[in-house]
């Protein structure tokens, strides 16, 4: 494949259709339609053994790995009762929080779970987030350096099925703007990024755990592909599904196709600690102050020519959406929160007054930053 102009859903088929390779999986106890099931015994090989392994069922294998008891229940049972407890707060207060592929407020989530969840209990957050198994594939996709995000979500009885994705980076973004970046980037994309989910419940499949298809990751036209009927239909017809125990985790890659499916109990809250976690490599080397640039520049760039203001705006403004508090900043009507330069260009084709930009810019940020957290009481010097 060498342009988006090849995309063909019998090339996608060809890939998918093929059968995990039991014996080219040592390590694994099993192969359960298509998918890679490792039990807690994959921690007494040898470590670099193991994540050679993994590194090789995440890329060229089915893309997904599941671990049978992961977490041990008493472990996952102090943190649902964290969650639990935001949740409910949420609720309290009049939060729904949005989503991006699926009805906002259909589900109930906790974004930005990982710090919320530290600074609340940290014994628990210390005991859950010890977990050697997470740690080994962390270590195997992403190496040293990686960052773990967590955001806790429960599908509700009745909850629906979300719409076949993949995921962040390029599977954040509408198919024109994915289609803005060349083939080799599409190829980076999955690297710098780790998806799991650790069943915080008893997930039999009449709860809709999630929707896979195994060996879709290796499609290089995915990202554009996944956006379009015929693919969806195909994966509505061919994803596998596996009933998860409490404690049980899976990982994938983030290219695979994928959805959390229709809860179809009328009893069963199913919740699960959707962890995305990042490679070192994702960011920047440096922070700029993008704010002040736009600030400073926003005058003059009004009345100028569409081509001069889109590559300024490029230059200092921040063109990306992410990292952001989703609490405050979420993706409602969209797959992704409005960036900086989104904003500055709106301003300028309606000619805002510079002080209405800069308000509108400083309440972006104010969505963006971080919450305070409280801090502690430094009580030494009162002896």
């Amino acid at each position: 494949m060498t342009s988006w102009t090849d995309i063909s859903l019998d090339d996608f088929r060809a890939v998918t259709e093929q059968t995990t390779d039991a014996s080219a999986y040592p390590l694994a106890d099993a192969v359960e339609r298509n998918v890679l099931v490792y039990g807690a015994k994959l921690l007494e090989h040898d470590r670099d053994t193991a994540k050679n392994e993994l590194i090789h069922a995440l890329a060229d294998g089915p893309g997904i790995v599941l671990f049978k008891g992961a977490f041990a229940p008493a472990v996952v049972d102090r943190a649902t009762a964290v969650f639990t407890e935001m949740i409910a707060e949420q609720k309290a207060a009049g939060v729904a929080g949005g989503d991006h592929f699926a009805k906002p407020g259909a589900n109930d989530r906790v974004w930005g779970a990982l710090d919320k969840f530290a600074v609340r209990d940290p014994e628990a957050f210390a005991g859950y987030y010890a977990n050697d198994l997470l740690a080994l594939v962390c270590d195997a996709w992403l190496g040293a350096g990686y960052q773990v995000t967590s955001q806790v979500n429960v599908v509700n009885p009745g909850g629906r099925a979300q719409v076949a994705h993949r995921d962040y980076h390029l599977g954040f973004m509408s198919r024109e703007q994915a289609g803005r970046y060349p083939l080799h980037v599409h190829l980076l994309s999955p690297v710098l990024t780790l998806q799991g989910a650790v069943a915080h419940v008893d997930m039999p499949v009449e709860t809709g755990p999630t929707m896979y298809l195994p060996h879709s990751q290796k499609y290089p036209g995915g990202y554009i592909a996944f956006h379009r009927p015929d693919f969806t239909e195909y994966f509505d017809a061919n994803y596998v599904q596996l009933p998860l125990a409490k404690g049980d985790a899976a990982f994938f890659n983030p290219a695979l196709f994928h959805g959390a499916g229709t809860n179809h109990s009328t009893d069963v809250r199913r919740m699960a600690n959707l962890l995305q976690v990042s490679s070192a490599f994702g960011r920047a080397m440096e922070s700029v102050d993008r704010a002040a640039m736009s600030l400073a520049l926003y005058p003059v760039l009004r009345g100028r020519d569409e081509t001069f203001v889109r590559n300024v705006v490029a230059a200092c403004a921040e063109g990306y959406a992410f990292p952001t508090n989703l609490d405050r900043d979420q993706p409602v009507g969209g797959l992704a929160p409005r960036t900086q330069a989104d904003l500055m260009h709106e301003a300028l084709r309606e000619d805002w007054p510079h002080d209405r930009f800069a308000a509108e810019l400083r309440a972006q940020q104010e969505r963006r930053s971080p919450k305070p957290q409280a801090r502690t009481e430094d009580t030494a010097a009162e002896g």
